[in-house]
């Protein structure tokens, strides 16, 4: 068993001035000593975030910031069987009027195809993804 890590809770730490050491040791309290990664959709996320930065030194901190952490997570890929999983819970979801958000279906769905949870502190969005478990931070 392992962790997805919402881009919300990098986010969060990052924000806060945390250390990508104290971001893990804030997910281990949380959610005890499992693997924690990211997936490649959230990378994408947080990348976003440091280009969308409004001065170079916000940048350099998001940067450096998501480098560290890569060196110390593995980052699962989206995969074809992902995108399957993925496609299956957003039709069958969309027949029952529920619209998730594209990155937080896809994300979610890399924690299902792997059999992990996803940390976030968005639960709302991820608690429409059905199978999933979900921990808040």
């Amino acid at each position: 068993m392992g962790l997805i890590l919402d881009s919300s809770v990098v986010i969060a730490a990052e924000r806060r001035g945390d250390t990508p050491e104290q971001l893990v040791q804030q997910v281990i309290s949380v959610a005890g000593n499992q693997e924690a990664a990211l997936s490649s959709v959230g990378l994408t996320e947080l990348v976003h975030g440091i280009y969308r930065a409004n001065s170079a030194q916000v940048q350099a901190r998001r940067r450096s910031f998501v480098d560290e952490l890569r060196i110390g997570l593995t980052v699962y890929p989206y995969t074809a069987e992902t995108a399957m999983l993925a496609g299956r819970i957003d039709g069958e979801q969309t027949l029952k009027g529920v619209v998730i958000p594209y990155a937080d279906l896809l994300i979610g769905a890399t924690a299902l195809s792997l059999a992990f949870s996803v940390l976030t502190s968005n639960m709302r969005h991820f608690a429409l993804i059905p199978g999933l478990h979900v921990i808040s931070l």
